[in-house]
């Protein structure tokens, strides 16, 4: 089993205002746990830059237009209440885009089984024509396209366990039976979005927790809603928009998962790619804001895709 690694230290000059969550030292943890020799055998390999033309797959030109002209030559804009950019934004933006895209490559051409991605900023707030939520474009729905247009998948599926709903992927997906969005997240809670009666064109499938709820709920969410849509839907290619801020310690939520779950939860995606999808699975940052908790989390999840 080839697990690759995908960075790139462009994604740290993503700057955020002082003590915004979505910072640098996140990567800097995942960096740091990522050395021990457990991940001795890890292919790491820096991202590539993105093409741009992808970032329409998934969002209309008039919109990455307007993000490119809010790109300052110093210092941090707001986009919105709670996302900014700074000089170095769009770089990392489709640096992160680039890596997400080149995992789609690689799982493809079998030059890797799974890929993880640490990137910055995240994805999947973003929609059609709104940035928002620490995110501007959407890496994952890119990565579903590009899937689709490149190397001819019918059915991407994307599973996103971060703890708030990727309202991004659902809007991007709506109407769309040719990808499954399944979601599992805490509600209430940011963006509002994420209702079991939201279900698209069928293709939407919203697990949403209770707050304080831990393993058992999340556990059940997954064995009762999305492995089930899981197997109906039969994907080319499984997604994960990993964000680990479900996890107990995380400041911006009130799931109680650890890092044995998303170890768990790894591994039941792991067993239906290999069934459905030729092992192919690709896994890409969202959120985690405890630097303890978000290493301990990708270390688990990384190291179980590095099992098979």
């Amino acid at each position: 089993m080839t697990t690759r690694f995908y960075s790139h230290p462009i994604y740290l000059e993503h700057l955020t205002p002082p003590g915004h969550p979505e910072r640098p030292d996140r990567l800097r943890a995942i960096a740091r746990v990522l050395e021990d020799e457990a991940y001795f055998e890890l292919d790491r390999v820096e991202a590539p830059a993105g093409d741009e033309a992808t970032i329409l797959y998934a969002h209309p030109q008039e919109f990455v237009a307007k993000i490119r002209r809010a790109i300052p030559l110093d210092g941090i804009v707001r986009v919105d209440a709670d996302t900014s950019v700074s000089p170095k934004s769009w770089e990392a933006a489709l640096a992160a885009i680039g890596a997400a895209n080149a995992a789609v490559d690689d799982v493809f051409a079998g030059v890797a089984d799974n890929v993880f991605v640490a990137s910055r900023p995240p994805g999947h707030h973003a929609e059609k024509t709104t940035a928002m939520g620490f995110c501007l474009f959407n890496n994952a729905a890119i990565a579903a396209r590009y899937a689709q247009r490149r190397h001819g998948a019918e059915r991407v599926a994307i599973v996103d366990w971060d703890v708030h709903h990727g309202n991004g992927t659902q809007d991007i997906f709506w109407d769309d039976p040719t990808v499954l969005y399944c979601s599992t997240h805490q509600m209430p809670l940011y963006p509002g979005t994420g209702a079991k009666s939201e279900t698209g064109a069928g293709n939407i499938v919203n697990a949403p927790l209770a707050p304080q709820t831990g393993s058992d709920t999340f556990r059940d969410a997954f064995l009762s809603r999305v492995l089930p849509a899981l197997d109906n839907f039969r994907p080319d290619l499984i997604v994960i928009s990993a964000g680990f801020d479900a996890h107990h310690r995380d400041p911006l939520a009130e799931i109680n998962l650890t890092e044995e779950d998303f170890d768990w939860a790894t591994g039941k995606l792991m067993e239906r790619a290999a069934r459905f999808s030729n092992s192919r699975l690709v896994s890409l940052l969202e959120g985690g804001y405890d630097l303890q908790g978000l290493a301990f989390s990708v270390g688990a999840h990384v190291k179980r895709l590095m099992k098979g």
